[in-house]
């Protein structure tokens, strides 16, 4: 029987003459069931939506030194990610469907809230995404210098977009299977890197002590060393921290999501705080100073602490970070046209799947806007990120606080906690971090531009672009969740 849209009535036909010609017909072919994501490939897609590993965190370094960056580390899981992955984790379990944090927000605040928070997530992904192939060209770079001179980065970083968007059109599926493996690589070198630091500095806790270990004085400084940067050092961890809601757009394609997303929130940040943590403090043993580790030095400490094998297997991994975290976003970002085409706000081809389940439209055109923000630079990628994103997560606060409102004897199957209230003393944490990176980006420029202004000339396009697709979604309905609610 034909399948209509959510919440529409089918009608068969009940010609008896028709059922006794039906019935002389061979049964049609059963449809090929699309596998989902599962527990361990959602866990690492997570985690390259978010992390990928200590790479990115260089700069925090710079602005704070160790101590103090080891501490920024620690706390923003308790005030950054904790609240963030209690409302994602309740969210999702009650709204398990494709589209994610826009169909939460939609549901509370109706559509063209719904609109404003796809729109702000699809426009920080502009940004965000163009960060990790510059990654990849850093840390070749890394290992062969030649590789990436001229215009031949821009290539690199090009070829890094087509193949990701070549991998996402096999299905979720692949791209989820293929993070385990490339977590697995990545991982391995800091393994190493890990216990060589840490054995450095038991070898030598007495020079460490009395004035710091030779070893790090062979560690090339880098231009403005030694000027301290709280600022950019908080930014630059939040960013590395940020992103967990991401997953939560491919909800229709993983395996019992109420029960599978609380896990992988769980066991996503605690991978991800001990892959920042654990390096940190080992170059921290080793007695590398402070003033001489820069972005994409992590090949360097490798090649003190573990010699040239190691500077190359870490050289690699930086390699496997961009790919791998850029691939998974893939997977993320797609799902968002999709859902706003299903409801008639952006054209329906958007929505077209191939025999993979992958919305491959939605990825082509996706990887063409990503290619566009090859240019910018880090920092100011790193801002208007964080202020777009930051925009949309508080929106998601908002969504769980009317949702509890609304709807309070709807069954939550990982409540995190009850009553408006609680909810919005959840979401106090993280929205003062938002507005703090604002204010730190208030001196910052894109496109000749204050990146505040910039920024708000973004987010004002998404109420005219909502208005322009009014008369498509208008006439198409559609009903979530059509269940009614259950008991608690």
């Amino acid at each position: 029987m034909p399948r209509g849209p959510i919440g529409s009535i089918s009608i068969t036909a009940s010609n008896p003459a028709s059922a006794d010609r039906g019935a002389l017909k061979p049964p049609a072919p059963a449809r090929k069931q699309i596998p989902k994501l599962r527990l361990l490939p959602l866990v690492a897609s997570t985690f390259f939506m978010v992390s990928g590993g200590p790479y990115g965190i260089e700069d925090i370094l710079g602005g704070a030194g160790y101590g103090l960056s080891l501490l920024i580390l620690l706390l923003l899981p308790l005030v950054w990610v904790l609240p963030t992955n209690l409302m994602i984790g309740e969210l999702a379990s009650i709204l398990p469907e494709e589209g994610g944090f826009y169909v939460w927000v939609r549901r509370a605040l109706g559509p063209f809230w719904g609109y404003q928070e796809a729109w702000l997530s699809l426009a920080a992904s502009i940004f965000d995404m163009a960060i990790y192939p510059t990654l990849f060209v850093l840390y070749l770079g890394r290992i062969a210098p030649s590789l990436t001179a001229g215009p031949r980065a821009t290539c690199w970083s090009l070829s890094v977009i087509l193949v990701c968007c070549l991998w996402n059109l096999r299905g979720a599926p692949l791209v989820g299977h293929g993070s385990v493996a490339l977590a697995i690589a990545l991982l391995a070198p800091f393994v190493w890197l890990v216990a060589a630091g840490f054995g450095h500095g038991l070898g030598h806790l007495y020079s460490l002590w009395r004035a710091g270990a030779p070893l790090g004085s062979r560690l090339p400084a880098h231009p403005g060393a030694g000027r301290p940067h709280v600022a950019v050092a908080i930014l630059v961890a939040m960013w590395n921290y940020m992103g967990w809601d991401n997953a939560s757009t491919v909800a229709g394609e993983v395996a019992n999501p109420r029960r599978t997303y609380p896990l992988t929130m769980l066991a996503s940040a605690l991978l991800v705080t001990a892959t920042y943590v654990l390096p940190l403090s080992a170059i921290a043993a080793a007695g590398i100073p402070v003033d001489r580790f820069a972005t994409g030095a992590w090949t360097e400490a490798g090649r003190l602490l573990g010699g040239p094998y190691l500077a190359v297997a870490i050289g690699v991994g930086g390699m496997i970070n961009g790919v791998a975290m850029f691939n998974a976003l893939v997977l993320s970002y797609s799902r968002l046209p999709t859902a706003l085409a299903r409801d008639g706000m952006l054209p329906g081809w958007i929505a077209a799947r191939n025999r993979y389940g992958a919305p491959w439209a939605a990825i082509l055109v996706g990887g063409a806007a990503w290619a566009l923000a090859l240019s910018f630079g880090f920092e100011r990628l790193i801002s208007m990120d964080l202020i777009l994103y930051g925009s949309s997560l508080i929106l998601e606060f908002v969504a769980l606080a009317v949702l509890r409102k609304r709807e309070p004897r709807r069954a939550r199957p990982f409540p995190s906690g009850k009553g408006v209230a609680s909810a919005c003393l959840l979401g106090a944490g993280p929205t003062a971090l938002i507005l703090y990176a604002a204010f730190a980006a208030r001196g910052e420029r894109m496109a000749e531009l204050p990146t505040l202004v910039f920024g708000g000339l973004l987010a004002a396009a998404g109420p005219l672009l909502y208005l322009c697709s009014r008369p498509g979604w208008k006439r198409r309905v559609t009903v979530f969740s059509t269940q009614p609610e259950a008991q608690e």
